[in-house]
């Protein structure tokens, strides 16, 4: 079964990042569209797919239309369950499931004043208390998922699942604005960041030219921190 999967913007869309890695990471077959996040057609492309009105969504090869990223997730682990997108170790998935629950919801703080951007790191961001809590919150239960279930894998519950694609956008944010994190947060930003899914994902969003540049903080900025 092919899909179709329908995103924003790759150099901002956080959101569809993770929809887009839940098919590229875990081998789904699937055709991407771009929709007009940025250009004001994104009610007019996503039409079709209503009640969808942000991205990610996506579409099944019988015309199933399924929004919401942990919705997309979901059914996608429950229509592939040998690609291996939740862990097979029942505590490891609850972990999981746990874990990406929060980020579906939470860390507001972080993701307002971060929004996700690939092109460049911003330098002398000063991150809130607000902030400062959400990136300490993320690290504690970072460091849980390595030290309860990560074993000597090299992700958060040792082979790569559903709670890598919901934290990438947030080793993005770090990246990308520098943000102070401990050892493990950064050796697992660095890990992301340089993983070849990602590598491609950033890749095709460098191709598009933004004028003016969306998010622009007035900060002085950096090359990007990871592989190019």
């Amino acid at each position: 079964m092919t899909y179709d999967l329908f995103i924003g913007d790759r150099t901002f869309s956080s959101w569809s990042l993770r929809g887009w890695l839940m098919f590229a990471k875990f081998g789904i077959p699937v055709n991407t569209h771009l929709v007009g996040l940025y250009s004001g057609t994104m009610a007019q492309d996503l039409a079709e797919l209503a009640p969808a009105r942000l991205v990610p969504v996506m579409r099944d090869a019988s015309g199933i239309v399924i929004g919401d990223s942990l919705a997309m997730a979901e059914t996608l682990a429950e229509r592939h369950p040998d690609a291996g997108l939740w862990p097979k170790e029942p505590a490891a998935r609850a972990f999981a499931r746990w874990i990406v629950a929060e980020m579906h919801s939470g860390f507001t703080a972080l993701r307002d004043a971060c929004p996700m951007q690939l092109q460049h790191q911003i330098l002398g961001f000063e991150p809130s208390d607000a902030v400062l809590a959400d990136l300490a919150r993320i690290e504690d239960l970072w460091t849980l998922a390595k030290s309860r279930h990560g074993g000597d894998g090299p992700w958060l519950l040792g082979e790569y699942s559903l709670a890598d694609v919901f934290y990438a956008p947030v080793t993005a944010r770090i990246a990308g604005y520098k943000l102070p994190v401990g050892p493990l947060a950064q050796a697992y930003t660095t890990r992301t960041i340089s993983d070849p899914e990602f590598l491609t994902w950033r890749a095709e969003g460098l191709k598009v030219n933004y004028d003016p540049f969306p998010y622009d903080t007035g900060l002085p900025t950096a090359p990007w921190p990871g592989p190019n």
